[in-house]
């Protein structure tokens, strides 16, 4: 796909790889609406936007919106498509990035906490999509991208129910590109490993629990590279990853066996990672 010209609708794309994201596809000439709940975060984010969008090749040619709200309620999301079909006239691409974490024992998290991450991690995206689908269909040529994560791929202690919530997301995707095949919409799923946004700030593991930052930048430019090649996903975390995830389908055993190992430290690090 050809991103220059595309009208493209990013969830959370105030900061973290939402706005990296956003920062990449206005250098490529695409007219981009970000989401975010914060209305000065979000203004702070389109301002930016807007100037690089100036500096740019393409100029006044790209336009930049920021839409308030939550799309992890009814009326954030119905906010949400009016005033992106409004400012975009259209929708090609459909980003569902904005998400939300709160590690620790599953006993000891609270009620209202597991159903945020499961209405902002998977309950949203799906219900955004169905709503965003006349829009993206009516575009002829275009690209649903979920934000999944790469504990969807293999599965880390405290981090249960927010590993439910992105590998749901993951099948979703997968089931849904399936669906929508032949008929002008791809789907890709994108599968990061830790990244340095906000997101994780709270989050005191280090490489030595397994926990190494890649810049949002660096994501966000492997997602956009899968959408120009339209990638079934992006997987990211490099041959250490890949080697751990199939280490995970083949002997799962020895990773249950290697957290078991660090499996007390790596509680006492997490036990204060929210950001919902």
């Amino acid at each position: 796909m050809n991103i220059t010209g595309k009208r493209i609708l990013i969830t959370g794309g105030s900061s973290g790889i939402g706005l990296a994201l956003a920062r990449a596809f206005v250098a490529k000439g695409a007219n981009v609406v970000i989401t975010g709940r914060r209305a000065d975060a979000l203004a702070n984010a389109v301002r930016n936007l807007q100037q690089n969008a100036q500096q740019s090749d393409y100029g006044s040619n790209t336009r930049v919106c920021g839409v308030a709200a939550d799309v992890a309620k009814p009326d954030g999301r119905a906010t949400t498509i009016t005033q992106a079909l409004e400012a975009l006239g259209g929708l090609d691409i459909l980003v569902n990035n904005a998400g939300g974490v709160r590690a620790g024992r599953l006993e000891n998290t609270a009620e209202a906490d597991l159903q945020a991450m499961l209405d902002v991690d998977l309950v949203a995206p799906i219900l955004l999509t169905r709503d965003a689908l006349p829009a993206l269909r009516a575009s002829g040529e275009a690209m649903i991208v979920n934000v999944s994560s790469g504990i969807a791929l293999v599965g880390v202690p405290f981090y249960a129910t927010y590993a439910a919530a992105k590998a749901g997301l993951a099948r979703f995707g997968e089931a849904l590109r399936r669906e929508l095949k032949g008929e002008g919409v791809h789907v890709l799923t994108a599968y990061p490993s830790g990244t340095d946004t906000p997101m994780m700030r709270s989050n005191r593991a280090g490489p030595e629990l397994g926990f190494t930052l890649e810049p949002a930048d660096d994501v966000a430019k492997a997602i956009v590279d899968g959408i120009e090649s339209n990638a079934f996903d992006v997987i990211r975390g490099g041959g250490a990853r890949a080697q751990m995830i199939a280490l995970n389908g083949e002997n799962p055993a020895a990773i249950d066996e290697r957290f078991l190992g660090l499996k007390r430290s790596l509680e006492v690090a997490v036990k204060d990672h929210a950001a919902l």
